[in-house]
Formats: structure tokens, sequence, C-alpha cells
């Protein structure tokens, strides 16, 4: 299946992919080089390059890949996001997926550390080794999917092999297809996706401030106990 087409021109795109790095940064969730972005182009992904300040990110500071091999395109001069294999793995796997956002928010960040293992063990499944559960909360309805009242994000371990971490996604998203659309990396941030950029970003503030909630209220820990439980 071809990827979907973003029909604007390239100059746009890039500034709108910037401009997202930069409001990102305001909010303190990509401190100095951390985070990237990514968008559908055309028949490539765009993706920020690799080692640029998020504060000053500019629309030059872009990429277009190929969206099998995460090679820059002919013409492009800049070296993709070293994270590339993992906006990939999601494109390939989420039917209509129109951007992806990876952050170190604080909220998520700490919720994904006191979660994961690290070691390639614990209690996810398809490729993950943990969970973060959000239950009742009113704001997992931004996140659009079917039951918000119990949702059970995906944490992964932090490989120092990128291309692991990429293979352990692809795993998890083909294996469970009804995961939410975000997932966590332990010691590692949040990356979320969507049909577009803005779709992409709220969802990320969404998860963001369900972890800042879940740590707040203190039921992080009981959540842990149950699902480790079984």
């Amino acid at each position: 299946m071809k990827p979907a087409t973003i029909h604007e021109d390239l100059d746009l795109q890039r500034g709108h992919l910037a401009a997202a790095c930069r409001a990102l940064y305001r909010l303190g969730w990509m401190p100095g080089t951390s985070g990237n972005v990514s968008i559908r182009s055309g028949e490539g992904v765009m993706i920020t390059a690799s080692g640029r300040s998020k504060g000053t990110m500019a629309p030059e500071d872009t990429v277009i890949v190929d969206p099998v091999d995460g090679r820059p395109l002919v013409g492009e001069t800049e070296r993709p996001s070293a994270e590339t294999s993992i906006h990939l793995a999601v494109y390939r796997q989420v039917s209509g997926c129109g951007a992806v956002v990876h952050a170190h928010a604080p909220y998520s960040t700490a919720l994904a550390t006191l979660t994961g293992t690290g070691t390639g063990t614990g209690t996810g499944t398809g490729g993950s080794v943990g969970r973060v559960v959000f239950r009742e909360l009113e704001l997992a309805k931004g996140l659009g999917v079917a039951a918000p009242r119990l949702v059970e994000v995906p944490v992964f371990a932090n490989w120092p092999d990128v291309s692991r971490i990429a293979d352990d996604v692809t795993v998890c998203l083909r294996e469970t297809p009804d995961v939410p659309p975000a997932l966590l990396i332990d010691r590692h941030g949040v990356t979320t996706w969507g049909g577009d950029l803005d779709e992409a970003r709220n969802r990320l503030e969404c998860v963001e401030e369900l972890s800042r909630l879940t740590l707040l209220t203190g039921a992080f820990g009981p959540a842990v106990a149950k699902e480790t439980a079984r």
C-alpha cells in the first residue's frame, strides 16, 4: 500500500514541522536536541534532521527519507534523526498514519521509567516490556480509543541500538492492532501518532497530562501492583 500523500508544497511542510518542534521546545518537552517529528510527504517521510536544537528549529533542518529504508531521498542533504526507524515502524504498521511525534515530556518519561525494566522482560506483550495503565480518566477520550475508561500504553526497553526498539515496536503494533496511538520508552520519553500533525501533537499532550494525573493521584502504584500480579 502506498503511503498517503499530504497535499502541500515542501516548503510549507518543512515550515510546519519546524514550528511544531519550536512549540514543543517551549513546553519543555524537547530540551536541547532531543525529540523528533515526522510527517508523510508524498511517497516519502519528512523528519527532523539529527542533532538540531528544537528551540531554533528552521525549515531547512528537515530531511525527506525513503519510507522503507530510511535513507535520505535524492537531493536531501541533512542526516535524519537517529530514531527514524521507530517512526517508519509506526507508518508501516498503522494504516492512515500521517504524522509521528516523539518528545521527552517529563511526566510521561517518568512514568515510563518507573514502569519499564530496560531488560526486555516484564508484564508487556508483543515486543513491549510493560504497560502504563490509565484508569477512569476523562482525558483519555482524546486518544480516540474505543474504551477510554481503561487505556494501556505499551512501554519498550531502551536498547542502545535504536533499530532494536523499532523491531519491538513493529512486533507490538502487528500483534496488538488495538493498541492506543501512543508508546513509551523506558527512560526515553513518549511517541504518539495520528492522521496529521495536529492530531499527533494533541495526543502527545493528552498522554503527558494523563501521566501527570496518574502520578499526582497515586494511581500508578495500585495499577502496577494489579497488573504484575496476574
